[in-house]
């Protein structure tokens, strides 16, 4: 398909169908703070979650789901030997992954194994500006989960770390960049809200790995995925009184977006 911000449009609103027609399974290795608002999300949407990160079993599942998503929000010692294991049987069974390097840096532990991950050729890189300036060794990170450098910032890291590494990048901030090292798309969605409720960026990443299982073009299921997940936000922040509010309404909004409230809101340049 090209890319032009219509045509990612139109494959958006037929990627949300895919997605609830087809209900991918999602294996989710990610941070115990995020753990159910990621699996609410996921079924929110019309996928399934599963979360199983225990060494002998996360490879196994790996070989078996529809999509992976490796997070190192809390990446204790068995999580970490469960991410090589289910990553090392994802390429085996060709089942797309998600990289989330979630407060990469400074950090001893998670910083070097975000490396190691990152050159065994993740689908998609999702983080905000600083985690993917600091994945691809440029920078120091930020301020642990929060970012300390603006998106247009990550821009040049993202181009080479996509050509580095041949994944997708997606910078979230107020306004999503998504490139694959030559084509590049903005997504104007989403709401500050999303920044104040727990697991608002690593349930994305699970997000961008159920689209990225129903079709092979990996960098329009990227800007699908944020543009229903961001679209949904903004729907969920009208009706919302504050964080605790704006949780439930955005999972209400995940489950009911459809294609002509996508195609209406999403504003994708």
């Amino acid at each position: 398909m090209t890319r032009t911000p219509e045509d990612l449009l139109d494959f958006a609103c037929s990627a949300l169908d895919e997605v609830r027609a087809q209900a991918p399974l999602v294996q989710c290795i990610t941070n115990s703070v995020v753990t159910g608002f990621t699996a609410n999300a996921l079924l929110a949407l019309g996928a399934s979650a599963a979360m199983v990160d225990i060494p002998g079993e996360a490879g196994p599942f790996a070989g078996a789901a529809s999509g992976l998503l490796v997070n190192l929000g809390t990446p204790t010692g068995e999580q970490r030997e469960a991410m090589r294991e289910a990553v090392e049987a994802a390429h085996v069974a060709g089942t797309p992954w998600v990289l989330d390097p979630v407060a990469v840096g400074s950090l001893p532990v998670r910083t070097p194994l975000s490396h190691v991950l990152r050159d065994l050729r993740p689908t998609v890189v999702r983080g905000n500006a600083s985690e993917i300036i600091a994945v691809t060794g440029d920078g120091a990170g930020g301020r642990g989960v929060d970012a300390a450098d603006g998106v247009d910032a990550a821009i040049p890291s993202a181009r080479g770390l996509a050509k580095r590494t041949g994944a997708v990048v997606a910078v979230s901030g107020p306004v999503d960049v998504v490139t694959d090292g030559r084509d590049l798309v903005r997504v104007s969605n989403g709401d500050a809200l999303l920044t104040r409720i727990t697991g608002g960026g690593c349930a994305l990443g699970a997000v961008m790995a159920a689209f990225a299982a129903v079709d092979d073009d990996r960098f329009a299921t990227t800007v699908a995925a944020i543009a229903v997940y961001t679209v949904a936000a903004e729907l969920a922040a009208e009706r919302a009184a504050g964080p605790g509010s704006f949780q439930v309404a955005f999972l209400d909004e995940l489950a009911a977006v459809d294609a002509s409230t996508i195609r209406a809101r999403a504003v994708l340049s």
